[in-house]
């Protein structure tokens, strides 16, 4: 992330109470926006009124992709220091999963490798720093943290979408030594120096297989439903060998962004071998060319191994200048990091974009409104759009966001048809509450579940029907679940009718039931059930009205 070099503020994300779980209210489907906006949104509403959902039948599920990303380096979000004990990582990943769910997200993006390092067991990297104060050096006692944060996500119906840096081989905060079987140690050539850090060269062959090896292996052993890079290609560019963090927050925060001098990077040997096997690219079209044969490479291997998991970018959020819409300037990912993130959309070599998009809504020159159109304006397979939100910046700074900011960019991306999700860096605001903001979001925009929205190119087929036994007594309704066959189904998408009044839930396919408590609004009095994989295919509903009986379908 570009924001993961900044200084952490606040206390860090510690095992908190996680907030309590309110009445449903209404879905994000139920609260009508205007139809169209002034230019760059500022006149959007504050807070989007809550209405009631009635009528014989429920609307469709609300649908809405509603992540956080979770980063380990620098221990940012988690653990919140290094080598924590085992129960006490454990007991973090456990509140941050909990308050995630408490607040209706559906999704964590989980940095898994943050430097050419990993925190799970790999026979192709090391163990990370950030986990257990040493590259190299296993937690003790022995678990897979991995392994652990996808059962305990799926656990609470979120899905876990794991984060790869695709090319940093050290970061500039890293204290202990190399590992002996790190990249870096062991394929030296294929890793420069760069400022305080090390990096990967993407033009190295070496560099790019090992990368694309990294991430397919997770794919094979573990149960995730994304993968996920970030913006970190080509680096960010610094004015001195001895620069460390501080070039992402140039870009983000100063106009044009990047450094006065820029300090080359140093890729001349893999450049001359470029040319000496006949190349024709200059060398800034060749460098695109080396991220864009990795980007290809990903989405094709990831879809080969598991057709479900769905390969998901980060870039940084201003397209490239020659397309720019008028009036928006700032730095360029296409010619100082060498992502063409237009190009991944053209061509389709991605499931989902998550543009960085951390700038005010009313701030001109970035405005949100219209980057986010301008992104969605590239998308000829209408691959999802859902945009990055900076809610770390809600903050004691002088360029601090509010809550409302952040919940004004949610109901901007509610306008777009194309835009349906978003994700927040990073969980540490909403673990810690900052100004509200996880209390704002719980009573405004995120008062119900929601399913993730389907992803139709991965697959179309649905799960059969599902089946229904109801037991009524005099407080509340039991409802359990069966799958009706045919595909697997990953959740259960619920509506309850109270009085009048429909309210939606999610049920995980492996729990598989649910108690409805009757409340001062009125007895639950009918149910509508569907089924739903792991792609967001939706089953026929099922519709059971009261006098309930013992069984439907």
């Amino acid at each position: 992330m570009l924001s993961t070099l900044k200084k952490r503020l606040g206390a860090t994300a510690g095992v908190l109470a996680a907030l309590a779980t309110a009445t449903l209210l209404s879905s994000c489907t139920s609260t009508k926006m205007p139809s169209a906006v002034t230019p760059g949104d500022a006149g959007l509403p504050a807070v989007p009124p809550v209405q009631h959902i009635t009528g014989e039948v429920p609307p469709p599920a609300p649908r809405e992709f509603r992540a956080a990303w979770v980063s380990t380096v620098a221990n940012i979000d988690w653990p919140s220091r290094s080598n924590l004990p085992v129960a006490k990582q454990q007991a973090e990943a456990i509140a941050i999963l909990d308050r995630a769910k408490s607040l209706n997200l559906n999704a964590i993006v989980l940095q898994v490798r943050p430097s050419a390092d990993t925190i799970y067991p790999s026979q192709l990297e090391p163990w990370s720093e950030y986990l257990t104060g040493k590259q190299g050096q296993p937690p003790l006692p022995m678990y897979d943290p991995l392994a652990f944060w996808v059962a305990q996500a799926h656990a609470r119906g979120l899905e876990l979408h794991a984060w790869f840096n695709p090319y940093r081989a050290r970061h500039a905060t890293a204290k202990s030594p190399l590992a002996r079987d790190s990249f870096a140690s062991t394929n030296p050539a294929s890793v420069k120096q760069y400022g305080r850090y090390l990096w990967m060269d993407p033009g190295d062959a070496a560099a790019s297989k090992h990368t694309t090896d990294v991430v397919l292996d997770v794919v094979r052993r573990y149960d995730i439903d994304g993968v996920h890079i970030d913006d970190y290609f080509y680096p960010y560019p610094i004015d001195a060998p001895g620069a460390g963090a501080g070039a992402e927050t140039a870009a983000l925060d100063a106009g044009n962004g990047g450094a006065k001098r820029e300090l080359p990077f140093p890729d001349e040997p893999s450049w001359q071998q470029y040319l000496l096997a006949g190349g024709q690219l200059d060398r800034p079209s060749w460098r695109r060319q080396n991220v864009n044969q990795l980007i290809e490479s990903l989405y094709t291997g990831i879809h080969r191994e598991k057709s479900w998991v769905r390969f998901g970018i980060s870039p940084f959020g201003i397209g490239r200048p020659d397309r720019r819409p008028a009036g928006i300037v700032g730095f360029s990912q296409y010619d100082k990091l060498y992502a063409d993130a237009e190009l991944w959309l053209a061509k389709g070599w991605l499931d989902y974009l998550s543009p960085q998009l951390y700038w005010p809504v009313a701030q001109a020159p970035q405005a949100f409104g219209v980057l986010l159109d301008y992104w969605l304006a590239q998308n000829p397979y209408g691959r999802h759009v859902w945009p990055g939100l900076y809610t770390s910046r809600i903050d004691n700074s002088a360029k601090s966001f509010t809550p409302q900011e952040i919940i004004k960019q949610i109901e901007v991306t509610r306008t777009r048809p194309g835009a349906n999700g978003q994700v927040h860096f990073s969980m540490v605001p909403l673990m810690q509450n900052r100004k509200g903001v996880s209390e704002q979001l719980k009573a405004t925009v995120y008062q119900s579940p929601a399913l993730i929205p389907a992803t139709p190119w991965l697959g179309k087929e649905a799960p059969g029907t599902p089946v229904l036994a109801l037991r009524r007594d005099s407080t509340s309704l039991n409802v359990k679940l069966t799958a009706g066959g045919g595909k697997a189904v990953a959740q259960y998408a619920v509506w309850a009718r109270y009085g009048e009044d429909w309210r939606f839930t999610v049920v995980t396919g492996v729990q598989g039931e649910l108690t409805l408590v009757d409340d001062a609004i009125g007895k639950v009095n009918a149910v509508v059930v569907s089924a739903v994989d792991r792609l967001g295919n939706e089953s026929p509903r099922v519709t059971v009205r009261a006098p309930f009986t013992a069984a439907a379908k």
